[in-house]
Order: C-alpha cells, then sequence, then structure tokens
C-alpha cells in the first residue's frame, strides 16, 4: 500500500553554476542523505515527479539518480508501491553508531555546578504509572471518567475560533480557566482569591520548578517534610537549594524539629491535606505553628494540595491556604488526580506580592498547556461537570478504600495497613527487620505494584513501609493483590 506523499527532501540543493552535472548533484545528495542516516531502512522516496518538482530538476534527472542508486543496493524499487530505502546498511550503521556513542560518552560536555549537583542529590524516582491494578499510586479511577461529556465539550472549541485555541494564548493561562479555578477555590476550598493570582502550569512539577528559579539562591535552607513528595523535592534541588529534613508524625510535619535544625529557613514545603506518602492530615494546631515559623523567618510556605478534593468525611479539612492571613503561602493544584494525568495541567495560587513576579517571569518565556485543553477544562468546570465528577470520584475511593482495608486482613500478624481520612493511597507498615526494596521486588515478581516509603526519605526513618494506592484498584484486584502481598511479606 503506497503511503502518501513520502519523505519531504526539500534540503537538497542544487547549484547550477558548479562544475558538476544536476544529475551527479542530485545522484549524491540523495545518497549522502541515506548513509547519515537521514532516511533510514524502509522509508519511501517521494514520487519521482513530486521529487523533481520540489528541487527544480527534470524529471528524467530523479529518474536517473534513483535507478543509480537502486542499482548501488541504496535504494529499493517494488513495482505498484514506489521507492524505499534499503535496509542493507542498518547492520553496519548500528555498528557505527555504537562506536560513536562509545567515543562522546568519553567526551560529555561539562555541566553546570547546579545541576551537576542536582544530579547526584536527585531522589530515585520508578516511571511514573500508565496502567492500573493492585496496588499503583497516582494513578485516578480512569475508567470513572466522563469521557462522552468531555468529548462533546472538545468537540465545541474544535469547531469554534480557530484563533482562540489555535494561536499562542495568554502566557499566564486562558482567562476562562483561572476564573473558573479562582471561583472552586473560593466556593470548595475556602481560600479567598483572585483570577490574577492563578497561573496556568504544565502539571504541579512545572509549579515547583518556577518557585524555585523565582524564590530560591543557591544554599538557601528549604524546610522538607521527610518522607516527603518526590516531584517538588527533586526540584528544589535543582534549583540549588539545601533541603532540610523535618521528621513527620501523626500531626504532620514537626515543626520544632525544623526549628531545631534550620531556624532561618526560606522556604517550607508541605502536603497537609494528605501528607505524602503517610496519609496524616495536619492538625490545627501544627498549622498556626508552622505560619507562625515561616512569619518569624520571613519565609514562605509552599503547599501542595495533590488530592485534598477526596476526604471520606462529610467536610475536608481546608486548606493551609485558607487561614494564611499574612499571604505566605503559595498554593499548588493539579489536575492529574482530579481528572487524569496525561493533561498535563497544573496551576499555583501566588500571593498578591508575587502576582508581578510570576506574570513577568511567565510573560518573558513560560509556555503553558494548549489554549484548547485550557479552554475545555474551563468549561467542564463552569459546566458544573467538575464538582459533579469529584463527588462522585469520592464515593468511589471511599469503596475502593474500604475494600482495600477489608481485603488487607489476608496479611500477616506484624503488618498493619493505615487509616486515611482522603486521597486514594495509604500505606502499611512492616516488620522492624523486613527489607522494603526485597518486598517490593518480589512483589512485582507476582504482579503487584507498591512503593517502598524509603524511597521518599531525604535521610532514613525508623519506621519500614509500602504505599499501597487504591484509586485505580478495583476490589477484586485489591483482593488478589493483598493475598499476593501476604505471601511475600510472610516469608
Amino acid at each position: 500500500m503506497k503511503k502518501a506523499g513520502g519523505a519531504l527532501l526539500s534540503s537538497i540543493e542544487i547549484d547550477r553554476s558548479a562544475n558538476r552535472k544536476v544529475g551527479v548533484q542530485l545522484y549524491m545528495a540523495l545518497r549522502d542523505i541515506i548513509l547519515s542516516g537521514g532516511l533510514g531502512a524502509g522509508d519511501r522516496l517521494p514520487a519521482s515527479r513530486t521529487l523533481a518538482h520540489e528541487i527544480g530538476v527534470s524529471r528524467t534527472t530523479v529518474i536517473d539518480a534513483v535507478d543509480r542508486l537502486v542499482a548501488e543496493g541504496l535504494l529499493v524499487s517494488r513495482v505498484g508501491a514506489g521507492t524505499f530505502v534499503s535496509d542493507i546498511l542498518e547492520h553496519q550503521r548500528s555498528a557505527a553508531d555504537g562506536a560513536t556513542r562509545a567515543r562522546d560518552a568519553a567526551q560529555v560536555p561539562r555541566l553546570s555546578h547546579t545541576i551537576d549537583h542536582a544530579f547526584k542529590a536527585y531522589a530515585p524516582r520508578a516511571w511514573l504509572p500508565h496502567t492500573t491494578g493492585a496496588f499503583v499510586t497516582a494513578l485516578p479511577a480512569l475508567d470513572a471518567f466522563p469521557v462522552s461529556q468531555w468529548a462533546r465539550i472538545s468537540a465545541r472549541h474544535l469547531r469554534g475560533d480557530r484563533e482562540e485555541i489555535m494561536g499562542y494564548g495568554r502566557p499566564e493561562g486562558h482567562e476562562g480557566l483561572r476564573r473558573a479555578i479562582a471561583t472552586h477555590l473560593n466556593a470548595s476550598r475556602g481560600i479567598r482569591c483572585s483570577p490574577e493570582q492563578v497561573f496556568v502550569t504544565c502539571g504541579a512539577q512545572q509549579a515547583f520548578s518556577l518557585i524555585g528559579r523565582v524564590l530560591l539562591n543557591a544554599g538557601d535552607r528549604v524546610w522538607y517534610e521527610n518522607p516527603g513528595a518526590v516531584g517538588a523535592r527533586n526540584a528544589f534541588v535543582a534549583a540549588g537549594a539545601q533541603l532540610v529534613p523535618v521528621s513527620v508524625d501523626n500531626e504532620g510535619l514537626d515543626v520544632a524539629d525544623g526549628l531545631r535544625k534550620a531556624p532561618h529557613f526560606r522556604l517550607g514545603f508541605v502536603t497537609p491535606s494528605h501528607q505524602q506518602p503517610l496519609g496524616h492530615v495536619m492538625s490545627l494546631a501544627r498549622r498556626l505553628e508552622l505560619l507562625e515559623a515561616a512569619s518569624d523567618a520571613q519565609a514562605l510556605i509552599v503547599e501542595d494540595d495533590y488530592d485534598g478534593e477526596f476526604h471520606f468525611g462529610p467536610r475536608s479539612t481546608p486548606p493551609l491556604k485558607s487561614i494564611d492571613t499574612q499571604d505566605r503561602v503559595i498554593y499548588v493544584g493539579t489536575f492529574s488526580k482530579t481528572l487524569f494525568p496525561s493533561l498535563r495541567l497544573g496551576f499555583m495560587l501566588v500571593p498578591e506580592s508575587l502576582t508581578a513576579a510570576f506574570e513577568r517571569l511567565f510573560a518573558s518565556w513560560i509556555s503553558t498547556p494548549p489554549t484548547s485543553t485550557q479552554a475545555v477544562v474551563a468549561d467542564f468546570m463552569d459546566e458544573g461537570h467538575f464538582a459533579a465528577h469529584v463527588r462522585m470520584m469520592r464515593r468511589l475511593y471511599i469503596e475502593r478504600y474500604e475494600a482495600l482495608m477489608e481485603a488487607s486482613s489476608a496479611l500477616p500478624e506484624g503488618v498493619s495497613v493505615q487509616t486515611t481520612a482522603s486521597g486514594f493511597h495509604t500505606t502499611a507498615f512492616l516488620r522492624e527487620d523486613s527489607n522494603e526494596e526485597n518486598v517490593v521486588e518480589s512483589a512485582a515478581h507476582r504482579g503487584v505494584t507498591v512503593a517502598p516509603i524509603g524511597r521518599y526519605c531525604l535521610e532514613p526513618i525508623a519506621q519500614k513501609g509500602l504505599v499501597l494506592g487504591f484509586g485505580s484498584t478495583s476490589p477484586a484486584d485489591s483482593r488478589a493483590g493483598m493475598e499476593a502481598l501476604g505471601q511475600v511479606v510472610a516469608t
């Protein structure tokens, strides 16, 4: 079956003032492209008429050059299909590429001091999941997403104003989405804010990176939950920050521990609504302590509210930002958990005193997600689909959480699954003599995905355990997964 068009070869230039004939120039140009790997085995050349028109030569000249390359074995002509690059060079090219890579590896360009240090200090982070199952973390219930409503809104936008959905868009984010986010935060999360404080990002990870660029100098001390979220941790390390591991207990980040280690900190990072990964909710007393410590140190706090929408009680715990009377909290949210991860859509709500700085940053060089995607999310929120979806997901996650807790009876004595009040992951504490990595590896051989608590630690903690996701895990998968995990930890 013919493929329309064939490869674009408009880079070929013919010099009619040269002594070399036009046909020879074309033959040598095609030959160089093939030998250099510009065209790979199986790639189709354009039809002779198309190539002659694009380069500005006669069709006869093209046919002569192609026939010569066919005779040399570099091209293969198939009647009714076209002319294709032969695979004769693939073996030789693979060997040559291996030698080139080995040579280049010995000549790696020098990296900046900051990123060279960051590479050594980055936390190990497994590739984020793409498939569901027991007990994958960070993945919402994709099977319950209202695809038909999403498709209808998407189709409407694609039929709309092309300049609106296909242009560059506002650097700070689509106006409708910024307004929808501000409205939602006011009504649902109790945060008083304006759309001008909202900046749309390519996921929460970009937000953390930008915060680090704007606020941190090399060596600045950052309070960081230990254990704590990996993504923001790597972003701040890349900014050259000195991370201070602050212990976490049942009330959340231990402010007293932070003050002992670094009373003059520049930034603090917390996940107060559902601590990552332990799952605790930060108490009101701790929240007030943290805000007071930030005020005394003239520091700022980054609040990562990655899954705070999914609480299991009648009312959610208000975000830290909602009680921030001194405007010291930068609130970061994401649609990866509430909608789906491939949107790569997040946002940050910055204090009014920082809006001008972030406006200048975004206007200078930041690219936001596709405007069409932002517009679809804005309408999804404005028309009430977002609120309805979150309500439905709360009920679903409660059911899946209860199924996980019921299935945990298959675990042996000494292994306990912790209760949680929100989100869609929890932890299972192991015996003190357990080896987390061995358990993770053995579970993977049985088709069960778990993460060790140690992966989230800046420095080791005494507690051994596993992080268990249940958002994308059906009750049947939970039962089977717990039986397999029970067999692993019993050995």
